[in-house]
């Protein structure tokens, strides 16, 4: 038997499935609007009823356990600790400081481009390498941030976020065995995406209280065997921004030692303590730079997943390879309004940062007085602190305990080191959150968090 809602969007199902259906599917239908919700919710009974002689019947003859399959250069990374702690976040009812995604809303005058762009019916397949509008409004706007004159059509990439960026240009840049060195603690998609490449992963650790690059380390492992550097400034998760003395040297060594260099900058716009340095403007850089960047972050529209990577006709070549075969295009009406957002005037980026900064603040200076050990952030809208003041005995530990006894989310930073126990006594908190919410988080820390 098949039963047909007609409401806004035809949807056909067989009534052993609908009970599923209804649960996993159905989330986004308005159930009392629905033109068959009365007589469906009334038909639940029997078909739960069906669903669970089937699926008894069916362990019973079926005693074979099938084993996970997972390719082996994935087999060490399991479910991303962003989905791990927003999980028991729901589940404990906790204010979520943990997963950096804003619980505001981005600017309207970006959203109504996109809602223009949909009833102008921009709403096909892009070009692949990206809408000739937004391609053109990056470069523009890479120019007045850099001063680097780029081409929109040779240079410039939209992807599916910068997470589809860095995996394009991994995958399109690097060979198996290729040596490249990652500053730790990384963004987990890093290692992940190196992983799948089949590269040869260096880890170079930074360490607080100002997690500053160790110059001498950096110059006894980089040689002629590196292929490229994978750098994030400002850096997630410690804040930390690399200074112009820590760029040249890095910069002077990839010359000598013909090595590429991988730039997440994500969070430019969220440079609070000193300007942000894009590496690819230094002497000598354009021309082994893969710059990487997205909508996001900057406008708090971390769902619409438009990002982008600039670098020389020569590197853009492997980028465009990966990412032709990735996702080929990206979402066509939001990259429009992507090329509204990026010629907002300069008050906008001024509003911003003003913004952030008092969040900031509350989340700083409240965490301090709860009695963590807090450090020093430069940049993006994460804070790093200590947490053993309070007797745990790592940070898994810690943001367990936090979840399910204070009520407050925060992420265990061991998952973005390769050795595990560089970050075991840091935990990072977020406050890309309403002052409402970050306060409400902090009087719970006061409340219920003792130092031992």
């Amino acid at each position: 038997m098949q039963v047909h809602c007609t409401w806004t969007c035809p949807l056909r199902f067989t009534l052993p499935s609908f009970s599923k259906h209804l649960g996993q599917n159905f989330r986004g239908c308005r159930r009392e609007s629905c033109n068959l919700y009365p007589s469906l919710v009334a038909t639940m009974s029997t078909v739960s009823t069906e669903s669970a002689a089937v699926t008894t019947q069916n362990e019973s003859t079926q005693k074979t356990h099938h084993p996970v399959q997972v390719a082996k250069r994935l087999e060490k990374f399991k479910t991303t600790i962003f989905t791990q702690m927003s999980s028991l976040a729901i589940k404990h009812g906790a204010i979520n400081l943990g997963q950096g995604f804003p619980n505001f809303d981005g600017p309207e005058f970006v959203k109504e481009a996109a809602i223009q762009a949909i009833k102008d019916g921009k709403n096909q397949y892009a070009r692949g390498v990206g809408v000739p509008e937004l391609n053109n409004a990056i470069s523009e706007r890479f120019k007045k941030d850099t001063g680097l004159l780029v081409d929109p059509d040779k240079d410039v990439t939209v992807t599916s976020g910068c997470t589809e960026a860095i995996a394009a240009t991994i995958l399109g840049l690097i060979n198996p065995g290729d040596e490249v060195i990652l500053f730790a603690p990384f963004y987990d998609s890093y290692e992940a995406t190196l992983s799948m490449a089949g590269a040869n992963v260096k880890c170079i650790t930074l360490r607080p209280p100002d997690f500053a690059v160790p110059i001498n380390e950096l110059k006894h492992t980089i040689s002629k065997n590196t292929r490229a550097i994978l750098i994030n400034t400002p850096h997630n998760p410690t804040g930390k921004m690399f200074t112009r003395e820590e760029l040249n040297v890095i910069a002077s060594l990839c010359i000598e030692n013909d090595v590429l260099v991988f730039t997440d900058e994500v969070y430019d716009k969220l440079a609070f303590e000193m300007d942000h340095i894009s590496m690819a403007s230094l002497p000598g850089m354009y021309e082994r730079t893969v710059t990487m960047n997205s909508l996001g972050k900057t406008f708090s529209l971390t769902g619409w997943k438009i990002g982008w990577a600039i670098a020389p006709p020569h590197l853009t070549w492997g980028v465009r390879q990966a990412h032709s075969f990735l996702t080929f295009a990206t979402s066509t009406p939001m990259q429009w309004a992507t090329s509204v957002a990026l010629r907002a005037p300069d008050s906008y980026f001024v509003e911003l940062k003003r913004d952030y900064l008092e969040k900031k603040a509350i989340l700083v200076d409240g965490l301090k007085a709860v009695g963590f050990k807090v450090f020093p952030s430069s940049g993006t809208y994460f804070v790093v602190v200590d947490h053993t003041p309070f007797g745990l005995e790592n940070d898994v530990a810690f943001c367990e305990y936090l979840i399910k006894e204070v009520g407050v989310v925060a992420i265990p930073t061991s998952v973005f080191y390769l050795n595990p126990e560089d970050g075991k006594n840091l935990v990072r908190f977020t406050f890309c959150k309403d002052e409402g919410t970050l306060k409400a988080a902090v009087e719970r820390m006061k409340e219920k968090l003792v130092r031992k």
